[in-house]
């Protein structure tokens, strides 16, 4: 499962677990924000007892800062620790991070190697593709990192201007693992059905997958994927969304967990024909108890024995 801002807290992963998720990562952690101890680190790198994978990713293009926040981040337990290379959001990319650093392959490495020189784990990192029909200048970022002892990369395919739509270059993410048959090819991008998932491991070659947007609200996914098993019974659905919520309580607290558990129910209600007015109150959850008479009500608009996620 793909490091999602602002979702993959520990309520999340656990959900995830559950319906088959093998490795996980924390949310997208800021250098800066780490470097100097405020926003909400804690509750971004808590890892739980019964996680006996997590990798951390961090985020930043100042290597003075990435080098504080690595040792900070070496005080706790994590199974890797991932850079990112890849995020496309205007807040991430106009400080030089993420997919814009990824696009300054020099300035890139040169972070990657700040961290290196201080990080007590494995290092990989996650990037997109720098040229939709040239694979050269990603070999080359790869290259880099391969050098500097990068143990898997992760490769978005799409570029940074096309965000998370449009045609996934699988052609060039083959070329990656190609060039690096020895290091694992995580590709991503797209993959949100058992289709588009044989189509991501046939068309580029990939030693992995990683699941994103796909798995929002159908944490099923990876079992559908991993041993063919059906989309959840209206029950089984029911039951994974109190839990998702139930673990957000614990976590947060239950005013503010169900604040935050709106976006999430709504990602749960979503393509699956539940009538409007239905994910509309889903706006409004105050406490638990409104989730569950929510659940109690829903009822999709289709009978069959699984309710499948509709794609748009």
């Amino acid at each position: 499962m793909a490091p999602l801002s602002g979702f993959t807290d520990l309520a999340y992963r656990r959900t995830a677990y559950r319906c088959g998720c093998r490795y996980a990562f924390t949310e997208m952690v800021d250098a800066a924000s780490l470097a100097y101890a405020n926003g909400n680190g804690e509750v971004l790198l808590k890892r739980g007892d019964d996680e006996k994978f997590l990798a951390v990713q961090l985020v930043g293009a100042d290597e003075t800062l990435l080098t504080k926040a690595a040792l900070k981040l070496n005080e706790r337990d994590f199974s890797l620790l991932d850079f990112n290379l890849g995020c496309p959001v205007p807040k991430v990319v106009k400080k030089g991070a993420g997919a814009a650093l990824g696009q300054n392959i020099d300035h890139a490495l040169r972070c990657f190697e700040a961290i290196s020189k201080v990080s007590k784990f494995p290092l990989t990192a996650k990037m997109r593709i720098l040229d939709e029909n040239d694979p050269e200048p990603t070999l080359k970022l790869c290259a880099g990192l391969a050098a500097l002892g990068a143990k898997a990369l992760t490769v978005h395919g799409r570029t940074r201007e096309h965000f998370y739509t449009g045609e996934v270059k699988f052609s060039i993410i083959r070329e990656v693992q190609a060039h690096f048959p020895d290091i694992p090819v995580i590709a991503n991008g797209g993959v949100n059905s058992p289709e588009t998932y044989r189509q991501m491991r046939e068309r580029s070659s990939c030693s992995r997958v990683m699941l994103a947007q796909g798995i929002m609200g159908n944490p099923w996914l990876f079992r559908e994927l991993a041993a063919g098993s059906p989309p959840p019974t209206l029950e089984q659905w029911r039951e994974t969304v109190f839990f998702h919520v139930s673990e957000m309580i614990a976590l947060y607290g239950e005013a503010s967990a169900m604040r935050q558990a709106r976006k999430i129910v709504h990602d749960y209600l979503k393509g699956r024909g539940f009538p409007a007015a239905l994910r509309a109150e889903a706006s409004t959850l105050t406490v638990l108890d409104d989730l569950k008479r929510l659940l109690d009500r829903a009822e999709p608009v289709q009978t069959s024995g699984t309710i499948r996620k509709i794609l748009n």
